[in-house]
């Protein structure tokens, strides 16, 4: 089945003194490409949650966010109140008639006038952001197979018009062929010379074996049948079937080469126009 690259999971719990958030967002990539932010006295328990979530998300662009919101009325952050008695002391000295409530707002802001106390994390908050991490894996792998299924389909509908388009190029090889063989026969005989018929037959045949588009058509039959067959593998397909559109493109090219023919160069923009867009989307693919 296709799944996406591309997704949003988010969870949350509030704790008696505190709203602990997790938010995963991924976008398409090349590989793993994994940025965590999260408060520093969350981060040694950073390696377990990479880990976790590489496993899980296998490849992307994903950015994970860990915020903490303060709801009690404890707070990590407390008054210096000697460093801050100091600087209001030595603004006196400076300004011996200043507002004493003025210069407690200056203090306050001065370097180190508040500390704050290293916050530890206990057993049941960190039991509580594993939860929150795998709720939130949940909610963005079902985000990414409901893209995938929007993928799914849009790649159906692409190789059945590549499909429909190569048919129509196939059926007009014969009016082609009638074609070719009258322009060359204009060709000889505003030349005025006399030819020989067998080799005239000979020479057409072989011009026309070179434009034969059989063996293309038979080959891009396949891969179109093989993509078809991956997407609906379990395991991630999305460079695979990267590959798989290379080799649809050589036969569309290859196709284009031999088609010495209007209609038929038409319908061959018209696969390639298709197959773009079929590029541009398995990017999305995990």
């Amino acid at each position: 089945m296709i799944v996406s690259m591309t997704g949003f999971g988010k969870a949350f719990v509030q704790l008696p003194t505190k709203k602990i958030t997790v938010e995963i967002k991924s976008l398409n990539s090349k590989g793993l490409d994994l940025n965590v932010r999260m408060p520093a006295a969350f981060r040694d328990i950073e390696l377990s949650l990479r880990n976790t979530i590489s496993q899980q998300l296998e490849r992307g662009k994903i950015d994970f966010s860990l915020f903490v919101e303060i709801t009690g009325e404890d707070t990590t952050a407390k008054v210096n109140g000697p460093i801050v008695k100091g600087y209001i002391a030595q603004m006196k000295a400076i300004l011996p008639n200043a507002d004493e409530t003025e210069l407690m707002k200056m203090a306050v802001r001065m370097p180190d006038a508040l500390k704050t106390d290293r916050e530890e994390i206990d057993d049941n908050e960190h039991a509580q952001i594993l939860k929150l991490v795998d709720e939130a894996l949940v909610n963005i792998k079902n985000f990414r197979e409901d893209e995938g299924l929007s993928l799914e389909k849009e790649f159906r509908n692409r190789i059945e018009n590549i499909r429909r388009f190569m048919n129509e190029t196939v059926a007009l090889a014969p009016e082609r062929i009638i074609l070719i063989k009258e322009r060359l026969q204009n060709a000889i005989d505003e030349l005025k010379v006399t030819v020989d018929e067998n080799r005239f037959e000979q020479e057409l045949i072989y011009y026309l074996e070179k434009l034969d588009i059989t063996e293309e058509k038979v080959r891009l039959s396949n891969h179109l049948d093989y993509f078809l067959q991956t997407m609906d593998r379990n395991e991630a397909n999305g460079r695979k079937l990267g590959f798989i559109t290379q080799e649809i493109g050589r036969e569309i090219n290859t196709m284009g080469s031999k088609s010495n023919h209007a209609e038929m160069q038409k319908l061959v923009v018209m696969m390639k126009d298709e197959l773009e867009k079929i590029k541009e989307q398995v990017l999305n693919v995990l």
